[in-house]
């Protein structure tokens, strides 16, 4: 850790660059708060409307360490409050990632502008680690999604005819759907993803921790060519100063230990009206109190809440149920102790702050990356998932019935325990992986240093 103590004389300075939407901006926003702590000076460039689900959490704490950064896509397709994907619809996805992508004139001023010793970026944005080097600055990669999928991922985008590996991670037949549009056949994407890896400085980062993912994490660094570094769960700690929780708590608090499922299925993915008709019914049968956070697309027409559920659905499950559209303090509802089960999509970032908490996954993964995650918290032993029937639909008994597993019956006593050793196990380690990191970045600026030091000193000679 020698080099590090350099960093004590001059403060490091970061540009991040995270892809737009919640579910990256949020552990991007993470990673600069331990790394700030660290003598280190973030620049956070995302657009004002993905702004939006963080500009809260970084407050007068952050204010002097971690520097918004507005990039506006003056050349967009889509309007200003839709400059993000929390929220968007589908069909609109394409659009606004060929905004993001003409925005690189915007991007390299703001390179020019703030002089960055290092760039973090993201996923599939290959543009911005090369204008980076253009400009002197090394780049790394941050993958906020898991190293499990990644290693799926990497490996079928390398050997499309080849079998992956580990029999355990896997797509149920009525998934391949889900598996077809993760693998997509748009070669520009393939190209992408690994002109975006190949121009990452030495490592990649990614988020998760190596205790349950080390051979997945091992097998994807073979096949980058890249060392892979875990930055560890990167869960943001429940905050007392958000008023939008009191209501919460309070409810809560006149519930019994354990007796509550907390129920959120990202910012990103939107409930089919089958899907929450099911789970609708499974929650009222499974006799367990709840919170239901229901979010519907951006734009188009507006969807009402009532006409979404079951008649009388609302009316029955009174005084036992919350259902709510929009957003919920999902940290501190997670970290209640009236929370015994969370029925989560397994998106990365819910399946880490799950873990941390020491609540156990009632799994319900919905598309793209998350029947694999799914698999991953099975194998782990702290969940258990929903299976669809053979034309992938839910069923009402079924939700009803693992929820009841999970939360109380005795069958599922192995799962809490594993849930609760898992939290433990994260609360000992603290910010092991974060030293790890630190380490990766100041080595890099430092071989910075010194070849710019290099072609100062060679320059004077002629």
């Amino acid at each position: 850790m020698g080099s590090l103590t350099s960093t004590n004389e001059n403060t490091i300075q970061i540009l991040m660059f995270p892809w737009l939407a919640h579910g990256h901006i949020s552990p991007y926003l993470e990673l600069a708060k331990r790394l700030t702590k660290r003598n280190f000076i973030i620049h956070l460039c995302s657009t004002p409307a993905n702004f939006k689900s963080i500009e809260h959490k970084i407050g007068e704490k952050y204010a002097a360490s971690i520097r918004r950064i507005d990039l506006n896509l003056t050349t967009s397709f889509l309007p200003r409050r839709l400059h993000t994907t929390n929220g968007l619809p589908p069909e609109l996805m394409p659009k606004l990632k060929h905004s993001l992508d003409l925005a690189m004139p915007d991007f390299r001023r703001i390179l020019a502008d703030v002089k960055p010793d290092l760039l973090i970026y993201d996923f599939l944005q290959p543009w911005a680690p090369r204008l980076a080097k253009a400009c002197g600055v090394p780049a790394v990669e941050f993958i906020t999604s898991s190293a499990t999928m990644n290693a799926y991922l990497f490996h079928f985008f390398s050997k499309p005819d080849a079998v992956f590996p580990f029999e355990e991670i896997y797509y149920r037949d009525y998934e391949f759907v889900y598996r077809d549009k993760l693998l997509a056949s748009d070669e520009s994407v393939r190209k992408n993803a690994f002109e975006g890896i190949q121009r990452s400085s030495d490592v990649v980062l990614i988020k998760g921790f190596r205790e349950i993912e080390s051979k997945y994490s091992d097998y994807l660094s073979g096949l980058l060519g890249k060392k892979v570094v875990a930055v560890g769960a990167l869960v943001q700690e429940p905050s007392s100063n958000e008023v939008e929780a009191y209501k919460f708590m309070e409810w809560l608090d006149n519930k019994g230990k354990k007796s509550t499922v907390f129920v959120s299925f990202g910012s990103e993915y939107f409930l089919t009206k089958e899907d929450m008709l099911e789970l609708a019914h499974g929650l009222e049968l499974s006799n367990f109190n709840f919170i239901w956070v229901v979010r519907f697309p951006k734009g188009g027409d507006k969807m009402l809440l009532e006409e979404s559920l079951p008649l009388g659905f609302l009316e029955r499950v009174e005084g036992r149920g919350i259902v709510m559209e929009g957003w919920a303090p999902q940290a501190q509802i997670l970290g209640h102790e009236s929370i015994g089960g969370f029925v989560s999509h397994c998106g990365c970032s819910s399946m880490m702050e799950s873990m941390k908490f020491g609540v156990p996954i009632i799994a319900m993964p919905m598309h793209l990356d998350q029947p694999l995650n799914a698999r991953l918290v099975e194998l782990i032993g702290v969940g258990v998932e929903v299976v669809r029937n053979a034309h992938g639909m839910l069923e009402r008994e079924v939700i009803a019935a693992v929820i009841r597993r999970v939360v109380a019956e005795d069958d599922g006593e192995v799962v809490r325990k594993n849930a609760f050793s898992m939290s433990e196990k994260l609360e000992a380690k603290g910010d092991q992986e974060i030293e790890q990191v630190v380490e990766e970045l100041v080595k890099l600026c430092d071989n910075r240093k010194k070849k710019k030091k290099k072609k100062i000193i060679c320059n004077g000679f002629h």
